[in-house]
């Protein structure tokens, strides 16, 4: 067992990516901080250390536990790291996003007003 390992490794290790390319490509576009500075696939995580993934759109905050850089089990990889990401708000609280049906065609002069309105434009 290391001390530490690479972000890229360690997110696909704790199953945050499906694969570790699909995670050293998240961390060259930016989507990957390492204790609020960006990290590139080779920087190293030790235990302590807090990284924020931005997945669609949503961050996630994990503290890393335990630096592994083999793809284990769920529970094991559950336990190399804590997830403080908090809650989504409630949908009640999100805004509401018109849509339309696919294959309706382009909206009409009267829909497409509507729809600027709603936006606030």
């Amino acid at each position: 067992m290391t001390s530490t390992a690479r972000v890229d490794a360690w997110l696909w290790a704790v199953r945050v990516y499906k694969t570790r390319s699909a995670a050293t490509t998240a961390c060259r576009a930016g989507h990957v901080r390492v204790n609020g500075e960006k990290a590139k696939a080779a920087q190293p995580v030790k235990p302590g250390d807090e990284v924020r993934v931005r997945i669609s759109g949503f961050d996630r905050m994990l503290v890393v536990r335990q630096p592994i850089v083999k793809r284990v089990g769920a529970s094991v990889a559950a336990e190399a790291m804590e997830d403080q990401t908090p809650p989504p708000p409630p949908r009640e609280l999100t805004a509401f996003v018109p849509v339309r049906d696919r294959g309706a065609g382009r909206p009409t002069k009267r829909e497409r007003r509507d729809i600027e309105k709603l936006r606030g434009r």
